[in-house]
This record gives C-alpha cells, sequence and structure tokens, in this order.
C-alpha cells in the first residue's frame, strides 16, 4: 500500500480539503453553513434528494453530533496517553434528527464548533504531533483530526 493510500485510510476526508488550511476551514465552516441555507424554509430543507440520500436538515444534525464526537477525540488525544478513539454509528444518531429543525442542528453546531475552536488554538502547536488509535483507521494525530474535521 503507498503512503497516500494509507494516508487515505486514516483520512478519508483529506480529498475535500485539497491545499485550504485546516485551521481556516474550520473557523469558517459555520458562517458558510448558515450563508448556504440562507432563508429556505424548513420544509424544503428536510425533503432527501433521494431515497438513501440525507437531507439537509439531516446533515446539519449529522455535523453537530460530530462535533461532539470531535470535542471528546480533540481532549483525548492531548490529555490522554495511548487513547482509543470509540466509534460510534451515524445511522443510528441519525434516528433522532426526525425530532430536530435544521436551525437546532445549525445552531448546536456553531456553538460546539466555536468552543472546539477556543481548545484547538490552546493546545496548537504543542498537540499536532500527539497520537491516538483509531480502530478502523489506525494511528492518527490531533493533526490528522483536525484534517479530518476540516474535510468533513
Amino acid at each position: 500500500m503507498s503512503l497516500e493510500n494509507h494516508y487515505e485510510i486514516r483520512n478519508p476526508y483529506l480529498r475535500f480539503l485539497k491545499d485550504h488550511d485546516p485551521f481556516t476551514v474550520l473557523a469558517s465552516t459555520p458562517e458558510r453553513l448558515a450563508q448556504l441555507i440562507g432563508t429556505t424554509d424548513e420544509e424544503s430543507l428536510r425533503q432527501n434528494p433521494s431515497p438513501k440520500k440525507w437531507s439537509v436538515r439531516d446533515i446539519l444534525c449529522h455535523l453537530a453530533d460530530t462535533e461532539t464526537a470531535y470535542a471528546f477525540r480533540l481532549r483525548q488525544t492531548v490529555y490522554e496517553q495511548h487513547h482509543l478513539i470509540q466509534p460510534y454509528d451515524q445511522d443510528s444518531f441519525a434516528a433522532a434528527y426526525e425530532e430536530r429543525t435544521s436551525r437546532e442542528g445549525l445552531e448546536t453546531f456553531t456553538a460546539i464548533r466555536r468552543w472546539n475552536l477556543l481548545f484547538i488554538r490552546s493546545a496548537v502547536p504543542a498537540a499536532l504531533p500527539k497520537a491516538v488509535t483509531h480502530p478502523e483507521r489506525g494511528t492518527m494525530t490531533f493533526q490528522t483530526i483536525l484534517e479530518t474535521m476540516a474535510g468533513h
């Protein structure tokens, strides 16, 4: 396996980040999402583009859930030695999205992202090489987690 393929396994979202600075992307994402949904009505945001695809509402709620998971992972990477990250079943989490609105998802994501950015600013650059293990992706560093968050 090439080094490039190995890195792709550890961070399947890297291709979306391209050459953008992860911290810049992390900081700008909440505002960009707010711009994208603009004044779109909730009914439109709940429509699935196809039977197996999530609606915009589902995606926003998923981002809020994922940001919560990243909050924990970032802190465990900094404060715990040789930590094993616990994956989660995103489809099981999605069962609750029917009870949420798009705006609730975006507001929650934005608040947790803001909290995570404060933590990241205080941890970088010392934390960048700190390692954790993901059971499906292998060894990852704080830097890899930041890149994964930004690409996601």
